[in-house]
């Protein structure tokens, strides 16, 4: 039998994949001594181990079975796959806005190669109508890929490109911007182009995914049909990000760009506004603003366009018992800047205290945040933290750590003056820093907590 029947498989699990005579995109009944399981039998990928058999069962998960546990397999039947993304021209209405999707990598739209274990992305117009159709009722779709990355490897030469991309694009007319990104540094980027891309006319909605677009719980499509029509109909003209809400199918949050974390590392909710409220609500039908101090959209074409830079910036995540060489080391190295995240109100231990001294003292510009993420630095409160300041370090509000990272880049890139770098940093562009945090701005539900426990069954999980 030919190896395209057996695709990816090889010892044990070819050997009983032969025995019984089926093979890849066969429909089939697996029977095991734990009991049966039917569903399609999936080629492996070439970094696979040979001792399972994965089939994607009629829920859309799949299942690896362990060769050696089955004692039976029955076909009922075998499906033609196609791994190509069906493609079709998406068509263009004069009366429908035109939005832009710049993709830096993230793979909105895409299908699984089982072959290689690759997501094969859909981004051309075309694919993207294939895989999403509803994407025709919004707009009018040009897309454009900057970059082929993992969030990852974002950095100053793609945050640079894509700033500059965004400007051109306003100026040619374009009613909203759309970045498909990688969720991991999705908060990062956004925070970046919120200094770099200021007063913009249109919304710039970045979006990810956090399942990939073959799974049955994907958040690709719902995402980014919400982020389309932020971009096309919305009228929050800033950076915002559009991901899920709740974990259900219900509606996406649009946060504000310079106040906004991935808070989760797999669930489809995974980011949060800090210290704040999203910007507002959006479903298939509307978009609610749950506050008012966004800026609206405009119908001229002006934007400013300010892409410095300084890369010799750091975070130093504070913890019990750090050494002052850590600090001795970024300026030995070079570093124009760190952004501590502190404990508390902002502090760090007595032993750093001279190194921060001499880190000031050789120019480097130092900012304390908290680690909490939630609340301010208040640095007057203790004596350590009076201290603290005295050393030259500036307590930077309630910028989220990552945020004030990005800032102060930013500020570096423009001057090294020190008093117009801590202008630039305590002067809020994008709410970073906000004069008061609400009283709902921070909530946390506390499972087996009898209140909370009693809110949780009043909603759908």
């Amino acid at each position: 039998m030919s190896d395209k029947r057996f695709q990816g498989y090889r010892g044990p699990g070819r050997a009983v994949l032969e025995r019984f005579d089926v093979g890849v995109w066969h429909d089939v009944v697996l029977t095991t001594g734990d009991g049966s399981f039917a569903g399609l039998i999936l080629p492996r990928s070439e970094t696979s181990d040979d001792r399972h058999i994965v089939i994607k069962m009629e829920t859309g998960y799949n299942v690896g079975i362990l060769a050696d546990t089955i004692t039976n397999i029955t076909e009922h039947g075998r499906r033609e796959i196609n791994y190509e993304i069906p493609e079709k021209a998406f068509p263009f209405d004069k009366h429908k806005p035109n939005v832009t999707l710049f993709g830096t990598g993230g793979t909105i739209a895409s299908r699984l190669d089982y072959r290689t274990g690759a997501v094969i992305p859909a981004f051309s117009p075309g694919e993207l109508y294939g895989s999403v159709p509803e994407l025709a009722d919004i707009c009018n779709l040009t897309t454009e890929k900057l970059y082929g990355v993992f969030s990852e490897n974002m950095g100053p030469e793609q945050w640079i490109t894509l700033a500059n991309r965004i400007g051109e694009e306003i100026e040619k007319g374009v009613d909203g911007i759309v970045i498909g990104h990688g969720t991991d540094t999705m908060h990062h980027t956004a925070a970046i182009l919120s200094f770099m891309v200021q007063d913009s006319p249109v919304p710039i909605v970045m979006v990810g995914s956090q399942r990939s677009s073959d799974r049955p719980s994907s958040d690709a499509a719902f995402n980014l049909i919400h982020a389309v029509k932020a971009a096309a109909e919305g009228n929050i003209a800033e950076v915002i990000v559009c991901m899920f809400g709740p974990t259900s199918d219900e509606y996406g949050l649009l946060h504000r760009g310079a106040r906004v974390r991935k808070m989760h590392s797999s669930y489809r909710s995974a980011f949060r506004t800090l210290g704040d409220i999203p910007l507002a609500m959006i479903d298939s039908k509307s978009i609610s603003p749950l506050r008012q101090d966004f800026k609206p959209r405009r119908k001229d074409r002006n934007v400013t366009i300010n892409t410095a830079f300084e890369e010799r910036v750091t975070i130093l995540y504070y913890y019990p018992n750090m050494q002052p060489d850590i600090v001795d080391a970024m300026v030995e190295k070079g570093y124009r800047g760190i952004v501590i995240a502190g404990t508390g109100l902002g502090h760090v231990n007595k032993p750093i205290y001279a190194a921060l001294q001499r880190a000031t003292d050789a120019g480097v510009h130092v900012y304390m945040t908290v680690q909490t993420l939630w609340g301010y630095v208040q640095m007057y409160v203790y004596e350590t933290g009076r201290e603290i300041m005295g050393l030259g370090v500036t307590p930077a509000a309630n910028m989220l750590p990552e945020v004030a990272y990005m800032k102060l880049c930013w500020a570096l890139g423009q001057t090294t003056d020190r008093e117009e770098v801590k202008k630039i940093m305590l002067t809020p562009v994008g709410d970073e820093i906000t004069d008061r945090e609400p009283y709902d701005g921070y909530l946390i539900f506390q499972g087996a907590i009898p209140e909370v426990e009693e809110f949780l069954r009043t909603i759908k999980r």
